[in-house]
This record gives structure tokens, C-alpha cells and sequence, in this order.
């Protein structure tokens, strides 16, 4: 009997907190019928990206228009096993950015690793490895052109696989030697 009363007072709780979230809430969901059914698509395909996926389910779960479950933040949590930040910034970005920025990602706004090469310096670098290799060298090695580009203050440093990188990208033709030699053979002409 006594489990019986805490079960019913629990109950009652939850919908008294569910009720004050509802009033207090900044960021209220309402979708359009086209909005609940591409969501729902989305979901029923399941061949998006899972943050995605799981933010359509916090829209569809919020939703309080008419054909929405109007769930409270704390439901949906436990529903969808996320986290109450993630379900703020999902109301949030509705708001704020419109439908379609919830489901996109955000691009960067500049890369995550600046570029070590830019288009003049990978440009030297390209002429130094198909200059002369130094004295008692045969050819070029990536070690070799890693010392000299600091030396000659080409960049401030980089390493001999992000040379081999920059290189790649410029000869990467089927008529480059794969020897480890940067010069390309001549060819015969017809």
C-alpha cells in the first residue's frame, strides 16, 4: 500500500513538473504538417547521420501543435536517452536558425588545422624537389626537402609526410616515377 502511494504521488510530481516546464518554456516547438512529415520520413528511412536522426526525434517529441506528442523535456530525455543540453539547443536552433539549420550540419567557418602549404609555398616546394638534389645525393628524399624548406625559411616547420602530401597532390599522374624520384620522365615525341 505504502509503494502504492509514493507511485501516485511520483506520478503527480512529474506531471506538476511537466505542467511548470510546459509555462516556462522559452523555445516552443510547432511544427507544419510538411515539417512533422519530412521529419517523419527521415526517421522511417533511418539512412541519415544519428545526430540527425536523433534531433528529428526531439522535434517530432516537442512538437506541441495539434498533431505533435507535446512531450516535456525530461520524457524526451528518458525517451531518447540524450541529454537536457541537447534538447535546449535543438528548441534553440529551431527558433532561432529555422528547420532546415536543425537538420544541417554547421560548416566550418575556416579549417580545423591551417594549411602549412599555400599555393606560393607549395609552388617553391615543387621547385626545390625538382632542382638538383644536393651534393652526394641522387635524388631528392622527403627527410632531405623537410630540412631544407626550414632552412630556407619556405615554412617555419613541417614534417616529411606532409611534404610527401603536398607532393602527392601534384604527382600523382600515371607517367610519375614511383621510385621515389620527383622528376618526371621525358616524353618521346610523336
Amino acid at each position: 500500500m505504502n509503494f502504492v502511494i509514493r507511485l501516485v504521488a511520483s506520478d503527480a510530481a512529474e506531471a506538476i513538473m511537466a505542467a511548470k516546464e510546459i509555462s516556462v518554456k522559452k523555445y516552443v516547438v510547432r511544427l507544419s504538417g510538411e515539417e512533422r512529415e519530412q521529419l517523419e520520413a527521415l526517421i522511417r528511412k533511418g539512412k541519415s547521420a544519428a545526430q540527425r536522426l536523433l534531433k528529428a526525434r526531439i522535434l517530432l517529441k516537442a512538437d506541441v501543435s495539434e498533431a505533435g506528442e507535446g512531450w516535456s523535456d525530461n520524457r524526451i530525455i528518458k525517451a531518447l536517452e540524450t541529454s537536457a543540453s541537447m534538447v535546449y539547443r535543438v528548441r534553440k536552433q529551431l527558433m532561432e536558425e529555422g528547420f532546415e539549420a536543425v537538420l544541417s550540419r554547421k560548416q566550418r567557418a575556416t579549417p580545423a588545422v591551417a594549411r602549412i602549404f599555400d599555393g606560393e609555398k607549395e609552388a617553391k616546394l615543387i621547385a626545390l624537389a625538382c632542382s638538383k638534389p644536393p651534393k652526394g645525393r641522387a635524388r631528392w628524399t622527403l627527410r632531405l626537402l623537410e630540412k631544407k624548406v626550414v632552412e630556407l625559411q619556405i615554412v617555419d616547420r613541417a614534417s616529411d609526410s606532409t611534404i610527401g602530401r603536398a607532393l602527392k597532390k601534384t604527382f600523382s599522374s600515371p607517367i610519375a616515377s614511383s621510385a621515389g624520384s620527383f622528376r618526371r620522365r621525358p616524353m618521346a615525341r610523336s
